[in-house]
């Protein structure tokens, strides 16, 4: 590995003197399933032998096999242009346009949907999952701005797709960038992996250790604790109401994130004047959301005022552990979006939750239990931490291949 100099100029923007620009439209194919043969969603099905690939089935820039549909072996042979093979390109041309994906494995014959773009070197001076790279870095976020500009563009026409120019270093180049891009995905998704497993193994063990045993009580939510709405002046839109300069954290639904925290800073802050009639909250209050992502429960980081659409628990009645106490409301609620329709809770009042009941040991066992279920917490805080720094790396690492400030070969 080195750095090297000899640059130029082009319409790409500055690459190595040695690396060329190419035109999509010379150097790929571009095939798509095609409007009389006519697919509908009627025909996906739950199991089958031939899959189908549709847009929302890229995760992450690969197929999330878990999640596809299938189809009928007619579908499936309907058109061999689009039946996949590895090392594909796969690229959205309708909805949310320009996902990529790459396609690393076959775990079945598969075909396309309507709205996805198979794409396919024309020649072997292209590694394609070089090209793959390519697709998911700056240089087709910056073509993608360029056609959709100052438009709400919902199809990705192969008329404009293939006026993409992009840089083709040599052919041992490509495949040396891909391969250390590679590694990086791969030690992204083992630690995705990892992470994922730690969040199996506690929410067994909240499972097992918030069950109730012999010796626990059981009593409702307004029993056991007092607790309020938060408050904001009407209507939100003022001006007045914000200082996001000066003025304090204001926590709204945006704000409480799914791993029992506050986001790091409030998307807005409250103004002097707005502070009067809205609800201080101190740090280490428990939070949990009331409209929009209801459900949403947190202990808060940080001093904050409170806005109406949550709700916040202003002292307990019984010894509580504030952590044993959360996971307790959690719980519940994952309880009650097991009998909503579509798994979501439309709505819910600060006169439901007073019926909730919550079943709870002694103060002791309450630690206990906490002690045990906030280290695995702590755990996955720190992989989370881990993987946010792998994946800036990545992309500080692409930056730097894909311009040729630094060289592999």
């Amino acid at each position: 590995m080195g750095v090297r100099t000899g640059y130029k100029n082009t319409e790409v923007g500055v690459i190595p003197s040695e690396w060329e620009v190419k035109n999509l439209l010379d150097n790929f194919t571009l095939k798509a399933r095609i409007g009389w043969q006519g697919l509908t969603t009627a025909e996906y099905l739950k199991t089958g032998d031939f899959g189908l690939v549709t847009g929302t089935d890229f995760k992450d820039g690969y197929i999330d096999w878990d999640n596809c549909v299938y189809v009928e072996k007619n579908r499936f042979d309907q058109d061999k242009n689009i039946q996949l093979k590895i090392f594909d390109v796969l690229v959205t041309k309708d909805g949310t346009i320009g996902k990529v994906a790459f396609v690393d494995k076959l775990p079945n014959p598969t075909t396309l949907n309507s709205g996805v773009f198979v794409i396919r070197p024309k020649n072997e001076n292209i590694d394609n999952r070089f090209f793959y790279y390519l697709l998911m870095s700056f240089y087709f976020d910056k073509f993608l701005a360029k056609i959709t500009a100052g438009s709400t563009i919902t199809h990705l026409y192969q008329k404009d797709f293939v006026t993409f120019n992009f840089i083709l270093p040599t052919k041992a180049e490509q495949t040396a960038i891909a391969k250390a891009l590679s590694d990086a995905d791969a030690l992204i998704n083992s630690l995705e992996k990892l992470i994922a497993k730690k969040r199996s193994i506690k929410q067994g063990a909240m499972q097992k250790l918030l069950k109730p045993k012999k010796g626990w009580e059981t009593k409702t939510l307004k029993e056991l604790a007092r607790y309020r709405r938060g408050s904001f002046p009407q209507p939100y839109g003022l001006d007045k109401w914000y200082d996001d300069t000066n003025g304090l954290p204001f926590v709204q639904v945006f704000d409480v994130d799914d791993n029992f925290r506050l986001k790091s800073d409030t998307k807005r802050r409250i103004s002097k004047e707005a502070q009067a009639m809205s609800v201080y909250i101190e740090k280490g209050s428990v939070v949990i959301t009331l409209q929009g992502s209801i459900g949403r429960i947190a202990i808060t980081q940080y001093d904050a005022y409170v806005d109406r659409t949550l709700l916040f628990f202003e002292s307990f009645i019984v010894p509580f552990d504030k952590y044993f106490f959360l996971l307790s409301i959690f719980s519940l609620f994952e309880k009650e979006k097991e009998k909503a329709p579509g798994g979501i809770i439309k709505t819910i009042t600060k006169e439901a939750l007073s019926s909730f009941t919550i079943s709870y040991p002694k103060i002791e066992e309450q630690n206990y239990i906490a002690s045990i279920l906030s280290d695995i917490d702590a755990d996955i805080k720190t992989l989370e931490v881990k993987l946010e720094k792998y994946r800036k790396v990545k992309l500080g690492m692409m930056q730097n291949l894909l311009t040729g400030k630094i060289r592999l070969v």
